[in-house]
């Protein structure tokens, strides 16, 4: 089953994420109090857990939103949906706009961590349906 693992926002762009309890989403805007929330194609940031497990080999002690990842998911290939894909999770549904992404030059992850999986294997979306997403929370594919 593919589920939340957790939560994650951040108030500026380029930054760290920090976990959160529940993100609550809004329809053509993205996350509430999120630094890339707004009118555009990158509202959310989807990262599979089984991506940084790739990294935590170097670095065991890497926290959650490390990867500046909004939702770190368990269970689904993120990084294997195809634009367009929507996933459902609880009352939310989001819609696939990108497969990875460039990374900035001073991107803080890349500077604390020393590399980025985010810009392989993250993904991003835009909110179709709002409502509230926490750990725990299943994720349905449907593409």
């Amino acid at each position: 089953m593919a589920e939340v693992l957790a939560v994650c926002i951040s108030e500026r762009k380029g930054t760290v994420k920090h976990p959160v309890e529940e993100i609550r989403l809004k329809k053509d805007h993205g996350i509430l109090g999120d630094a890339h929330a707004g009118n555009w194609h990158r509202q959310v940031s989807l990262l599979a857990d089984e991506s940084v497990d790739k990294m935590r080999a170097k670095f065991p002690d890497i926290p959650v939103g490390a990867f500046a990842e909004n939702i770190l998911t368990k269970g689904i290939e993120v990084s294997k949906l195809p634009v367009g894909s929507r996933l459902r999770i609880g009352d939310v549904l989001l819609e696939v706009t990108q497969i990875g992404k460039e990374c900035h030059a001073d991107c803080a992850i890349r500077q604390q961590v020393g590399d980025c999986v985010m810009p392989r294997e993250g993904i991003f979306a835009v909110v179709l349906e709002e409502g509230t997403i926490k750990a725990g929370d299943r994720i349905e594919s449907e593409i």
